[in-house]
């Protein structure tokens, strides 16, 4: 069955006059009414920009985590490259005692460079300083007490880490784009996938996450071990055209911004279209089409275990908690029921 979740980057509303801590607190009441309506997941990202408020996010999941039930609450994704392991696995391990055992974490390089600058990482260690920090943490994850060396942090010798979750394995997920390696490497190690698709046609990652399952067994693990989640952007109304105009407007500016820094076109309408239609990477549609979506998703992919929706936009609070609610009450039973036969 398919699990069903918001991720949140924690963006600034476009609401007039809110202040930064109302933003947090308004993003605290939305993962309460995640909780509320039956939704699985909530995961936060982590960015050092301006215009997000998330990099700090294991504080304000375990915020949440005092005034939820039964939502399992992860990171979407934490920057290990430019992170300690044994500080991130303290913080998700504490998260996990508040929360009673609903703590997770997706890890990855992350799509935006800022913290390596911000804490004295070298972009050119890219993807030495993950491959090595990654091992730590499920080193750290997987015993109490550990010896442990690598190139960038100073080593370890006997040493215990704590707290320890309630969980007794911590689950660890590997956030991916689009890089072949990536994918091998989790299946390699046997990890749970997270795939972020934000363009392009969804069914031409098949051949990624076949490359994922194919490592995968080549190691030796279990075909049920090998979860593949999806993450993408996406918005739910009462109506198609009433998600698309809530929509469109925020996701034009904020990637039109984007993407000038790194070189892209301006957004479109006829190319937002073009994302939002059967097989594209948008999700953005009254709860039955968006549902038909993530099944059609689910099949072209070999099947999927988990989506999440990516909603910040520059939506108001109202809107996305009406979202949230649609998801939760209409979209979460089409999907479950679909994915359980």
């Amino acid at each position: 069955m398919i699990e069903i979740g918001i991720d949140s980057f924690a963006g600034k509303p476009a609401d007039t006059g809110v202040s930064d801590s109302q933003a947090i607190r308004a993003l605290i009441e939305r993962i309460v009414l995640a909780d509320q309506v039956g939704l699985d997941v909530f995961g936060l990202g982590e960015h050092h920009r301006k215009e997000f408020l998330d990099s700090a996010a294991y504080m304000i999941l375990a915020a949440a985590a005092t005034q939820t039930k039964s939502i399992r609450l992860t990171s979407a994704v934490t920057v290990l490259s430019a992170a300690d392991p044994v500080r991130v696995f303290q913080q998700f391990a504490t998260l996990d005692l508040l929360s009673a055992g609903r703590a997770e974490i997706v890890t990855g390089r992350g799509s935006f460079i800022e913290a390596f600058p911000l804490f004295g990482y070298d972009l050119h260690d890219y993807d030495a300083l993950f491959t090595e920090k990654l091992d730590l943490l499920l080193k750290i994850r997987d015993q109490e007490i550990i010896s442990w060396s690598g190139e960038f942090r100073p080593a370890l010798h006997e040493q215990a880490v704590y707290p320890r979750p309630m969980q007794q394995k911590l689950p660890i997920w590997i956030g991916v784009g689009g890089t072949p390696a990536s994918f091998a490497r989790a299946g390699t190690l046997g990890l749970p996938l997270m795939v972020a698709i934000i363009g392009g046609e969804t069914r031409r990652f098949k051949p990624l996450i076949d490359l994922y399952r194919q490592a995968g067994a080549k190691a030796g693990h279990a075909a049920a071990d090998l979860k593949v989640g999806l993450h993408s952007l996406g918005y739910v109304g009462r109506t198609k055209e009433e998600a698309v105009a809530d929509y469109y407007p925020g996701y034009a500016d904020m990637f039109t911004r984007i993407g000038k820094e790194r070189g892209f076109a301006p957004v479109t309408r006829m190319g937002f279209d073009a994302q939002n239609s059967t097989y594209g990477a948008l999700l953005v549609a009254d709860p039955e089409e968006v549902a038909e979506k993530i099944l059609r998703h689910s099949e072209s992919l070999g099947g999927i275990t988990r989506f999440t929706f990516q909603m910040d936009a520059g939506i108001p609070h109202h809107k996305l908690m009406q979202a949230i609610e649609l998801i939760g009450t209409k979209v979460a039973p089409i999907v479950r029921a679909a994915s359980a036969e």
